[in-house]
């Protein structure tokens, strides 16, 4: 998924109101003490325990963020214990298997610093799990993420070794170390063991112990090109490990999501973040319809109707508080994928839902965007929003309503 740059917000106090955490009694007095300026005033309703957001910096690796945290609040959920995994060590080892199916496939693949959350399960399965103290994957003289350069060298590097491999009949011997060098002089050699809390483990024995367990995680989404209650490989460029999602109804979908906040999971949130309704610094993210114009004035909409279509969509996200939003349908959904017009962008964790001062409600969603932002590093995303902009979502197998999974074979 690509990483959005933006330019940080001003570090605001953030005026939320009281939040029930899930399981936590509720406060006598959840008086808003200090409306924003953003025309929004927020109220948690549900809110799941989760780790400290991270920053993901410049580097496209939303995907290992997101899916990490995932994997952690799960743990936090059933022991307790914060954990902090090593998003790096899962980066490291899903450039290894997407550079291998690269050349089976003559280069006819995607090869990029996207993935999906299928990636962070299918490399913890394999390779197990690393604690960032154990493998920060800075290793080349940055203090945060900066894998341009990387990703520059890898895929020079590969496009090489494979025109000379087409020319000779056969690939050197040499390509897949010379590629792993690449990642030890950036991220670090990977370790074969390490020391967490005094005791010793390898990546799979310390998942084991922290209760680790992706086979436990199932991914949705709800498209009609599919027929609903079976899986398919969702067609996205950064799919490239070609996993398959469960695909259901969209109000399915919300329902899964919405169960498993209701029963103390966070959600993994694949989605398109380029909207002009996607206001980052300012902490929510809604959909505006810009199709009803029942209350305007006859003044209004002549207006409206002569503005050009960058003035008119200017207009449309000059956003003061809770609007009017589209009403998405299945097929409103389905367009806008086939169309482009929703695309795979960055990888995200639900974990919670709030409402707004007229009781629309929404999720609160955990972006790895850093804290530099009005709600330290958390903002609010619209129900339409996301019935539409939702790509995908991961959650825990036992999360899923038993009336939705027993439809699937």
């Amino acid at each position: 998924m690509k990483k959005i740059l933006l330019a940080s917000a001003a570090l605001l106090a953030a005026p939320l109101a009281h939040a029930t955490y899930f399981e936590a009694p509720l406060c006598d007095d959840p008086k808003i003490e200090n409306p924003d300026s953003t025309g929004f005033t927020f109220t948690d309703v549900i809110l799941i325990p989760t780790t400290p957001v991270k920053d993901q910096n410049k580097s496209g690796t939303c995907w290992a963020f997101s899916g990490l945290s995932t994997l952690e609040d799960n743990v936090l959920k059933n022991s307790g214990k914060e954990i902090d995994l090593s998003e790096m060590w899962v980066v490291r080892n899903a450039y290894i298997d997407k550079a291998k199916k690269y050349m089976r496939m003559n280069g006819k693949i995607n090869f990029a610093q996207g993935g999906s959350f299928a990636d962070v399960l299918e490399m913890t399965r394999l390779y197990g799990a690393v604690p960032e103290e154990a493998y920060s994957g800075l290793n080349y003289g940055e203090a945060k993420h900066s894998h341009y350069e990387m990703a520059e060298a890898l895929q020079a590097y590969l496009d090489a070794i494979l025109a000379r491999g087409m020319k000779n009949g056969k690939l050197s011997s040499a390509w897949l170390p010379g590629f792993i060098g690449i990642l030890d002089a950036y991220l670090g050699k990977a370790p074969e063991n390490f020391t967490y809390n005094g005791k010793n483990y390898t990546p799979k024995s310390f998942a084991k112990e922290m209760g680790i367990v992706p086979e436990d995680f199932e991914i949705y989404t709800s498209y009609t090109h599919h027929p609903f209650y079976e899986e398919f490989v969702l067609e996205i460029p950064d799919n490239w490990i070609w996993s398959s999602c469960r695909n259901v109804p969209m109000e399915e979908l919300q329902a899964v999501c919405d169960n498993a906040l209701e029963n103390g999971y966070s959600v993994m949130w694949a989605a398109d973040v380029s909207e002009g309704g996607f206001k980052w610094r300012k902490g929510y993210a809604v959909l505006p319809d810009d199709k009803d114009q029942k209350d305007m004035t006859d003044t209004e909409l002549a207006r409206w109707v002569k503005l050009d279509d960058k003035d008119r969509d200017n207009a449309k996200y000059d956003i003061k508080g809770p609007v009017k939003e589209k009403k998405v349908t299945q097929e409103s959904r389905q367009t806008t994928f086939d169309n482009y017009e929703t695309t795979d962008d960055h990888g995200m964790v639900i974990v919670g839902t709030a409402t707004d001062q007229e009781g629309n409600k929404y999720y609160k969603v955990k972006n790895s965007w850093d804290t530099n932002q009005i709600y330290d590093g958390f903002f609010y995303v619209s129900v339409p929003y996301f019935l539409e902009k939702t790509l995908n979502i991961g959650v825990h197998k036992n999360a899923v309503p038993k009336d939705i999974a027993k439809k699937f074979k």
